[in-house]
């Protein structure tokens, strides 16, 4: 059933994408690859906390802390960047927010200690705060409303193979240039800026947006101010960070920690660990297409509690393996519903998101979410610490985080096939 499904999604992937103009497939490439690298670049922390904790003689939970402090300030970048998105468009701010996390993720590689890495990396998550929301209303005002559900599961896998390019990184190169070395290799998202540049439009329904403006403004109408803006849409606002911080609880629960299960609690190798990361990401892709293409047809609640309640009975397998196979396994099947649930997100965020804040509502809700969810991590960390063993501490979360994202899920409402005007 999975294999059929899963050449049900390839194929509907590959017939939406030829439908596309230049324009448009441009606009989706661009906003996947900025999505991509700015996960490549979060997951290079993630999987060099044991060897930066070693190197600055600290336990890994508090090396843990540089990854809650990077989604702590991503609502800031949010806020920041999705304003200069619906003020200035979204074309130049996806471009400078590359440029401002290629930079810091530069950086990183030369942290003289631990606090100065901290530092570095809550500035990474202002920078890597923008890049979800700008990108998402970029393609999704751009691309037809046809297959919108398929192109939010490709788009959110930027995440997977952000994390997956990471892990091959790992993998590959660690033994040999060291964390240090990964860091300089993150700032290569520098060299997207000038494919979108040259080879992305402007978002049309921005265009139309900044035309009504220019006209109501001649007119004498004046704007509301941004802040005006989301409180009218406070009610819809709520329901999107409550959403958001059960997601971002369901993937950062069960990705962020696992690289340091692998190495700590089962006493694999850097590389092992980064191919078993290459195998779950694989899955996680695959979830994402997969779900993404069925909420098309089943609807975006659906879809997402499906995945949220079916990761529950792979826990076990998940969490308690023990030989590298038993937990590749229970890993790829783990991230393929979770990411699976998350392919949805980019569809469903932006459908729900009035007109007027598209850029910037989305993006900050789901950074809100990452900000109520931003000491997982560490408490993770510290309870394996203390309890000396990390599998009930996944076990637990797989539990908890899915039926609660299960539950929000069925209290929203469904949006499939809504049109996304300037108005």
């Amino acid at each position: 059933m999975l294999r059929r499904m899963s050449v049900g999604s390839f194929s509907a992937v590959g017939e939406n994408f030829r439908r596309l103009t230049r324009p448009q497939r441009n606009a989706f490439l661009a906003s996947l690859m900025a999505w991509s690298l700015d996960a490549l670049d979060f997951f290079l922390l993630i999987l060099c906390i044991p060897a930066i904790a070693g190197e600055f003689h600290s336990k890994p939970s508090s090396v843990a802390e540089a990854v809650a402090l990077t989604l702590i300030f991503r609502p800031v970048g949010a806020f920041l960047f999705g304003a200069l998105a619906d003020r200035f468009g979204r074309k130049p701010t996806l471009v400078v927010n590359i440029l401002c996390y290629s930079v810091v993720e530069l950086s990183c590689a030369f942290a003289p200690s631990l606090p100065w890495l901290l530092v570095l990396r809550a500035l990474f998550g202002i920078a890597m705060g923008g890049v979800w929301g700008v990108g998402a209303a970029l393609t999704f005002e751009t691309l037809p409303k046809e297959g919108r559900g398929t192109f939010s599961g490709l788009l959110q896998e930027g995440y997977a193979i952000g994390y997956l390019l990471a892990s091959a990184a790992f993998a590959l190169a660690f033994q040999h240039i060291g964390w240090r070395g990964l860091f300089v290799l993150g700032a290569a998202p520098a060299l997207l800026i000038f494919f979108i540049r040259s080879g992305v439009e402007e978002s049309p329904v921005w265009i139309a947006a900044r035309a009504d403006a220019q006209r109501r403004k001649a007119a004498g109408v004046r704007k509301p101010p941004l802040l005006a803006n989301l409180i009218s849409y406070l009610p819809v606002f709520l329901f999107l960070i409550v959403l958001m911080t059960a997601f971002t609880s369901f993937s950062h629960g069960t990705q962020d920690m696992y690289p340091t299960f692998l190495q700590k609690g089962r006493g694999f190798s850097a590389g092992l660990t980064g191919w078993i990361a290459v195998i779950y990401n694989v899955g996680s892709l695959a979830g994402g297409f997969v779900f993404g293409t069925l909420s098309e047809r089943w609807g975006r609640k659906r879809a997402i509690i499906t995945a949220a309640l079916l990761s529950i009975p792979i826990a076990p397998l998940f969490a308690y393996g023990h030989t590298p196979l038993a937990l590749a396994a229970g890993a790829f099947l783990m991230q393929f519903m979770v990411q699976g649930a998350w392919g949805v997100v980019p569809a469903y965020l932006t459908e729900l998101s009035p007109a007027p804040v598209r850029a910037i509502l989305p993006g900050l809700a789901y950074q809100l979410g990452n900000l109520l969810t931003s000491q997982n991590l560490v408490l993770q960390n510290r309870l394996a610490e203390r309890w000396h063993d990390y599998s009930p501490v996944l076990l637990g979360t797989v539990i908890v985080v899915a039926l609660a994202l299960a539950v929000v899920t069925a209290c929203g409402r469904e949006s499939r096939g809504v049109e996304l005007a300037a108005e």
